[in-house]
């Protein structure tokens, strides 16, 4: 994980206003993760233990899709307006550049 220059850091992001949701969801995975850690110890079915770990895909997958959505609606489309005003589309490219870098991540 890269860290986001100091402007980043300090700017209201997209998934601001779903933060605790997100953490709610985050924690739910936490949870799961360390439940499938606890079958691994006790030896459990393979096949349950595979069904956990698909289970936590899934919800990882809709956490990041969350936050590509909110990426694309806040700071893609923010940019695309900052550009309307200073005529400069650069902010807009970088913006779509690190959405589709991020999609390409998503599907690897």
């Amino acid at each position: 994980m890269t860290s986001g220059t100091n402007a980043e850091n300090t700017a209201q992001h997209g998934y601001t206003a779903d933060k605790d949701a997100y953490l709610k969801r985050l924690r739910r995975v936490e949870g799961q993760v360390r439940g499938i850690a606890r079958m691994v110890e006790e030896d459990k079915y393979c096949i349950d233990i595979l069904t956990q770990v698909a289970a936590v895909n899934k919800a990882l997958h809709a956490v990041s899709m969350g936050l590509l959505e909110e990426h694309i609606a806040h700071c893609v489309v923010g940019a695309a307006q900052d550009s309307q005003l200073s005529g400069n589309n650069d902010a807009v490219q970088e913006k779509v550049q690190e959405a589709a870098a991020a999609i390409g991540r998503l599907l690897r």
